[in-house]
């Protein structure tokens, strides 16, 4: 990157933070702290309004914007791959105001850019794998969380969990939100039970900011995180080896690494797959009942038992 493009991409940085630092401008373009003083003295003498403080960092006056900013043919395709996401990863409320976004996005192109994004546009599908309960659910409900999150406020929710018909009311204090296998989830300090817990997004029924403040100071979601790991790294491990025919291995991709995957071999015009796994039996096992007309399990023998009681419970249900 040349200088200009580097002191345009900063200022712009610069905007879209209260507070930046010299040290994450000088990691993100691979250059010397010494350079970025200089960049940043640049802006200073074009009339940019700028105030530093030693140990915090560099921030834009308030009120200071700059011109529209004009995109690359690239940013405008990253636009909208992350639009069609939008589109079914999120809530309605979510949706809508990414749309609002898009519109001011598409509003600063060139008209070359407009066309081609035109063009992408209806090229572009992400399939909807969800099955969507037919009773109603909170269209905001990914909206509420983050301000949940961002307020630092308790949430209140009516969630029923997976196996329970009756729904619960819960107040929680989320900390963070994920998406993973085709579903969004929370995490927050449930009030009910006194801990931490995952709730997840389509089996939230009602949900509404409250102006009550969390309790106490909760764990980030990067420090719960952390917090997990080394509590499930402290859980015994057991190693599995099976063996599976490779007409079938495209179809656990997704899923290995769910059980523990560690690493595949070929063998005797076979796939053998190797897994440490905390949760054998109640996890592993029913995962192996879906493909194991095509499998053979190699270790351990504990596995071959428990997969046999199975397999007979299942012979005198039918």
């Amino acid at each position: 990157m040349n200088r200009f493009d580097r002191i345009t991409t900063i200022l712009i940085q610069l905007q879209s933070k209260r507070v930046v630092k010299a040290q994450d401008l000088a990691d993100r373009f691979e250059v010397s702290l010494r350079t970025i003083y200089r960049d940043i003295r640049t802006l200073e003498e074009a009339g940019v309004p700028l105030y530093g403080e030693a140990g915090v960092g560099y921030s834009i006056v308030d009120g200071y914007r700059l011109p529209p900013v004009m995109f690359t043919k690239e940013e405008a395709m990253a636009f909208v791959t992350a639009e069609k996401l939008m589109e079914r990863l999120t809530d309605k409320v979510i949706q809508k105001h990414f749309q609002s976004a898009m519109y001011k996005v598409k509003s600063v192109l060139r008209g070359s850019e407009k066309d081609f994004v035109e063009n992408l546009e209806s090229q572009i599908h992400v399939r909807d794998r969800q099955i969507r309960r037919p009773e109603a659910i909170p269209g905001n409900i990914l909206e509420v969380l983050f301000r949940g999150i961002s307020e630092k406020k308790v949430v209140k929710m009516t969630y029923r969990a997976l196996g329970r018909e009756e729904k619960t009311e819960r107040f929680i204090e989320p900390i963070g939100v994920y998406h993973e296998n085709d579903h969004w989830y929370t995490i927050g300090y449930c009030h009910l039970r006194e801990d931490y817990r995952h709730f997840r997004a389509d089996r939230i029924y009602d949900i509404r900011l409250t102006d009550r403040d969390r309790l106490s100071e909760r764990a980030t979601l990067q420090e719960y995180q952390e917090q997990w790991e080394k509590k499930r790294s402290s859980y015994t491990m057991q190693k599995v080896v099976i063996r599976v025919e490779k007409s079938i291995i495209m179809y656990l991709q997704e899923r290995k690494y769910y059980f523990g995957f560690v690493s595949e071999t070929e063998k005797d015009n076979m796939i053998e797959m190797t897994f440490l796994t905390a949760s054998l039996e109640n996890g592993f096992v029913r995962w192996y009942l879906t493909f194991a007309d095509y499998a053979e399990i190699v270790e351990p023998v504990s596995l071959k038992k428990k997969i046999r009681d199975i397999v007979e419970k299942i012979s005198e249900r039918i």
